[in-house]
């Protein structure tokens, strides 16, 4: 573990937090929220300008030389922690960061419309792929267009342009087609706030923004950002959880006194409130290291992507529990952060799967230590 990487916010990346749950806080009702469940995306659009433009956040992991805001992947956890608090229907975490990280490795002007928020883009992978080497590679055709079929995208519904992993003989390229072209069917999910499409190619002409040097490796390390990143979302969805419940069970009054007085209630929540800060500087931890390339990353990463999921599915299931009749209302949202947490859970990699990489990694580091010390 890296001990320069600080776990506490700096004084920008505190009011960046004040101004983006200050915006959400006006203007993502979760009455509205809930409307993403009938399909409506209006309050997407509605939100989506205000952050990507008036916020400058569309191109936060943008450099500025390439007409981006410089920010760090540490600035982009604080984005998606208070995202998640709010489980607000906005593209962040599929255009912002996985797109613009595998944009960032070409030098196609793509880059700065994205930072300037005129254009979204997804990655053409499925949402619960956590490896480069399993990213759907689509069919290049003797005139250049694209063939193929990937199933479960995140963001597809929300983007402009879609970025497809073609394999040449030179290396993995990444084509940007325009989703216009592509045929986008709606996948009922569990968690609809984050929508999912099946997205079919059929001779679909694109153009290379990645060149096949450098493809594979823009792949991984943008799967890598929104892992990492992903448990700043699954802390800002257990906060609320958590935050909800207390006050909750200062006021539900039963057998004359307030419920949360009651030991075992009281126990709960402590342990809940231990998992949640312990998860808290876990995800603070990736990111720092995400942000300064940290030997380290690697490691961190798989932590947190398997540590942060578990913790953010407990906290919701609790507070489902805890809120009693009202937590299991459709009108009440402890709905919509259960989902939230558990479609986190399970994108980008499990925490099972994750687990199994750390596994890995740990046991090359030993074999190592062991080839150093002999």
């Amino acid at each position: 573990m890296s001990e320069d990487i600080a776990l506490l916010d700096t004084d920008t990346e505190a009011a960046l937090r004040d101004s983006i749950r200050s915006l959400l806080s006006d203007r993502c009702d979760p009455a509205q929220v809930l409307h993403a469940y009938s399909g409506d995306r209006t309050l997407t659009t509605a939100l989506w300008r205000p952050i990507a433009v008036e916020l400058g956040l569309a191109g936060l992991l943008i450099p500025e030389s390439r007409g981006g805001a410089g920010g760090s992947a540490r600035d982009a956890a604080v984005v998606l922690q208070e995202l998640g608090r709010y489980v607000a229907p906005v593209p962040f975490l599929s255009s912002s960061v996985i797109a613009a990280t595998v944009l960032l490795a070409g030098d196609s002007d793509l880059v700065g419309r994205l930072a300037l928020g005129e254009i979204t883009a997804a990655l053409l992978a499925s949402f619960s792929e956590v490896s480069a080497a399993r990213i759907p590679v689509l069919h290049i055709d003797s005139d250049g267009s694209l063939s193929g079929r990937v199933r479960s995208v995140a963001g597809a519904l929300d983007s402009d342009v879609l970025l497809a992993a073609v394999r040449t003989g030179a290396g993995t390229e990444i084509h940007a087609v325009p989703s216009s072209r592509a045929r986008l069917d709606p996948v009922i999910s569990l968690d609809m706030t984050r929508p999912l499409a099946d997205v079919t190619l059929s001779r679909v002409p694109g153009r290379v923004v990645v060149p096949a040097s450098a493809g594979a490796a823009a792949l991984r390390q943008s799967l890598r950002m929104g892992a990492g990143l992903l448990a700043a979302e699954q802390v800002g969805v257990a906060d609320w959880c958590l935050d909800n419940t207390v006050e909750y069970v200062k006021i539900r009054r039963q057998f004359g006194r307030a419920i949360g007085g009651f030991q075992a209630l009281k126990h709960r929540l402590a342990d809940l409130y231990v998992e949640i800060e312990s998860a808290r500087a876990t995800a603070a931890y990736a990111a720092g290291t995400l942000a300064t390339a940290d030997p380290d990353t690697e490691v961190a990463v798989a932590v947190a992507a398997a540590h942060c999921g578990d913790v953010a599915v407990h906290a919701a299931e609790e507070a489902v529990q805890l809120l009693g009749g009202i937590g299991m209302t459709w009108e009440y949202p402890a709905h919509l952060y259960l989902k939230r947490a558990k479609a986190d859970q399970l994108g980008l990699g499990s925490p099972a799967q994750h687990r199994s990489r750390l596994a890995e990694l740990i046991q090359l580091r030993l074999e190592t230590v062991r080839t150093r010390e002999s």
